[in-house]
């Protein structure tokens, strides 16, 4: 007897120890959970499915409603807090009815037991099974709360088909989180788990078979909550149930693109910046665009909504047609590098204003010209001449937006873009000033954070798509999102690029009436691609940033794939629609308050400070100390003689008369004369006039090459290695003369170059022209073996 004692403690010490030590489980996330998206206004955008197709929501214990859990243990374990697991009377019951007796078979599973039975998989129709059940029911118990394993049992329960957890079945059948079930809503979720396939509310039957159930445990129910019988009429009310099918699936690009973000462990709910009425709004408003303009090619396009002021995604629609094979429709052209066109042109500008370079009224050129061994051309296959810097921007010309970018100094435009995380960018070499004409390429996200630092004053803020996040374990976090704010550009030059582009015309093809509607500033810009690849038009509209582009996903071009005349339309369909509010302009933006910004008269032909001779004048801004503000040279007050209209050495009353003429550099003359324009130029002085008298008018030569900044490479083993000199005249210049280091090397006439075959050194260039006037330049040239 002793013995058997003995053994019995030490099998009691043994069971004792072995509960005692056993190792705790994990229990949170032995399943894989989905991720339920919201939009901003809490309204369902999708709920994605788990790792193993099922319909399976975490949810916190404290976001259940009382009601479920109330019903939950009463039906499925009345006794859940005063056992360990196991209900061992009602387990021997179960044994004594189910083997002995032989009446009927009972389960007698407490909900530890059946979470075991989820959590490790096991059958608990056999004898072993259910022992096992038992021993691991044991386990759950030695390490976790009652609330723990609760929890875990309403996040893993079956709810029909494939739907599991209470999180999920809530969301799917009722629209609702757990924690908002109405009564009735409550008592038919507790039964499902026990006989989820034939109660399954998905089906008229499974309904149907569940209703019997349900009242049954309302009885029960209402014997430990008595209040609970006022809502016996809501009880015989039929329930709206939504099976999975119906559930939406808006904004799938949107979606799909938070998906890629988030760590592979996020689940839960996610609130999103969405805004599905403008999603919705923009998505019709695109489809309709495209089916319209098919006719013409144009098959597809995207849209990405920004609000500035607070950098949320409101709406971004990656294609005509997610479902569209044939278009691609599952390419999210939002997230997609494509070439920009001439959508970046806008930032060189204002690199150029806050280098000091121009303001919005400086004369600029747009005339063939060639930067090492690239000429760039204008999309229209021709050249204006002379442009100021708003029309240039607004007219998108090549040749001044190159100039700009060739002439940037503190930051190249490169650099800029580096800066400013534009990513997968080659090395600088591989663009060359190619850059502002969309040599490199950017997505639609990085192009429209660009566009919102204009309205930001210059800071660079990161892009938000997701206002807060429930997860069951971290906070969301990825390295590889910008999270950067660094300011890139000066308030004012912000500004001013905004004021700019503001004054783009609308395209014309827009079919929308706008009678009526308030004033609403929109800064907006275009962008064609080579090849007609791309047709981009990006917009600054109130508190949104509007980007939208036409194109195919696979590259090929279509010369109806025009900025202004593709995208435009479809940009000012969407801008009509969402801008339904009072009117709006440049200046109120808060951001853009307070600014160093003084207004000027200027000469309106040529940009500079209006004299008395100036026949128009214009207003523009400037930034005190940085913007390049001078004089006018170009109209002019000279003597003529009254009798030879030529012009006069001095003013003398009664030969002489004062004439206004304009004197226009020689490169622009010649523009001038290519396209035809009838210019007031000066006539020839008298011959009598000494050239002494010449050297004091008028404007010294300017040399344009060689250029002081560059070093030049000449060959050694070649026996000519020619560098261009070439120098801005005045208009009675007629000849220039050319020297280096004092030495005499030739002579041109205006407008053209002199070759001069280099000698490897530190040289001093000097122009003298015709007139006396003259200007040097110091270069440098060395020998490449």
């Amino acid at each position: 007897m002793k013995k058997i004692s003995y053994l019995a403690i030490i099998g009691s010490l043994s069971l004792a120890l072995i509960y005692w030590f056993c190792p705790r489980p994990e229990l949170d996330m032995f399943s894989t959970y989905s991720t339920a998206w919201y939009d901003s206004d809490g309204q369902l955008l999708r709920l994605s499915l788990a790792a193993d197709d099922r319909y399976r929501l975490y949810t916190k214990i404290d976001d259940v409603s009382a009601n479920l859990i109330s019903a939950t243990i009463l039906y499925e374990d009345q006794h859940f807090y005063d056992h360990n697991g196991v209900d061992v009377p009602a387990l021997l019951r179960a044994l004594y009815s189910s083997y002995i007796v032989r009446t009927r078979k009972v389960g007698a599973s407490t909900i530890t037991m059946q979470l075991a039975r989820l959590r490790w998989g096991i059958k608990s129709n056999t004898i072993s099974g259910k022992v096992q059940q038992i021993i691991r029911a044991l386990q759950l118990s030695r390490h976790y709360s009652k609330a723990q394993i609760l929890q875990s049992y309403l996040n893993n329960a079956p709810y029909g088909r494939n739907i599991e957890g209470i999180g999920a079945a809530s969301l799917i059948y009722f629209n609702k989180k757990p924690a908002d079930l109405s009564l009735p809503e409550a008592l038919t979720l507790a039964v499902i788990p026990q006989n989820p396939n034939k109660r399954s509310p998905s089906n008229p039957q499974g309904y149907n078979k569940l209703l019997p159930a349900r009242a049954a445990l309302f009885e029960r129910y209402i014997q430990q909550h008595p209040e609970a019988r006022q809502q016996q009429l809501f009880m015989q009310m039929p329930l709206a149930v939504r099976v999975p099918e119906q559930l939406p699936r808006l904004a799938p690009h949107f979606i799909n693109y938070l998906s890629s973000e988030l760590p592979s462990w996020q689940h839960g709910d996610v609130n999103t910046t969405l805004d599905s009425r403008q999603q919705m709004l923009l998505q019709a408003l695109l489809g309709n665009y495209v089916h319209s303009r098919g006719d013409q090619g144009i098959h597809n396009a995207s849209a990405l909504l920004l609000n500035h002021q607070t950098m949320q995604i409101k709406a971004m629609v990656g294609s005509a047609d997610f479902y569209n094979d044939a278009i691609h429709g599952q390419v999210n052209g939002v997230t997609a590098k494509r070439s920009p066109g001439s959508t970046l042109k806008p930032f060189v500008y204002a690199l150029a204003i806050d280098e000091g370079l121009i303001h919005p009224l400086t004369l600029l050129k747009d005339a063939p010209r060639r930067f090492g061994g690239f000429s760039p051309e204008n999309y229209d296959q021709r050249f204006i001449g002379p442009i100021v810097a708003k029309q240039a921007l607004v007219q998108s010309r090549n040749v001044p937006a190159v100039w700009l970018q060739s002439q940037l100094s503190t930051t190249s435009f490169y650099d800029f873009l580096q800066q400013a995380e534009i990513n997968a960018l080659k090395e600088q070499a591989h663009y060359g000033l190619a850059l502002a004409l969309g040599g490199g390429e950017v997505t639609m996200l990085e192009l429209s954070r660009l566009y919102a630092m204009l309205a930001n004053g210059g800071v660079l803020h990161p892009i938000k798509s997701i206002a807060n996040t429930r997860s069951s374990a971290r906070q969301i976090h990825n390295d590889n999102r910008p999270t950067a704010t660094k300011r890139l550009l000066s308030k004012e030059a912000s500004f001013l690029i905004l004021d700019m582009l503001k004054d783009n015309p609308p395209p014309h093809q827009l079919g929308i009436s706008t009678a009526g509607a308030p004033r609403n500033d929109i800064a907006w810009k275009t962008g064609t691609s080579w090849a007609f690849r791309d047709a981009w038009a990006v917009a600054v509209s109130g508190s949104y940033v509007l980007a939208v582009w036409v194109g195919n996903f696979n590259g090929e071009g279509n010369h109806a794939f025009v900025g202004r005349t593709a995208a435009g339309p479809l940009l000012f369909s969407m801008l009509n629609a969402i801008n339904t509010d009072s009117g709006w302009q440049i200046t109120q933006l808060p951001k853009l308050r307070g600014l160093n910004l003084k207004q000027v008269d200027v000469c309106k032909k040529t940009g500079d400070l209006a004299i008395k001779y100036c026949p128009s004048t214009e207003k523009t801004w400037f930034i005190p100390g940085v913007s390049p503000i001078k004089p006018s040279t170009i109209y002019r007050a000279i003597p003529i003689d009254k009798e030879s209209g030529l012009r006069a050495c001095q003013y003398n009353r009664q030969t002489t008369e004062m004439r206004i003429f304009e004197f226009w550099p020689s490169d622009l003359l010649h523009i001038f004369n290519q396209a035809g324009v009838a210019l007031k130029t000066p006539p020839t002085y008298l011959t009598n006039c000494p050239v002494e008298q010449k050297s004091h008018s008028g404007v010294v030569p300017r040399i344009t090459s060689p250029q002081q900044s560059v070093q030049y490479v000449i060959q050694s083993h070649q026996p000519s290695n020619p560098i261009a000199f070439s120098a801005v005249v005045d208009p009675d210049v007629k000849k220039l003369y050319w020297f280096v280091d004092h030495q005499y090397v030739g002579s041109v006439p205006r407008g053209e170059p002199l070759m001069w075959n280099g000698v490897a050194g530190d040289q001093q260039v000097r122009v003298v022209d015709d007139a006396g006037r003259s200007s040097s330049s110091n270069i440098s040239v060395v020998y490449a073996q």
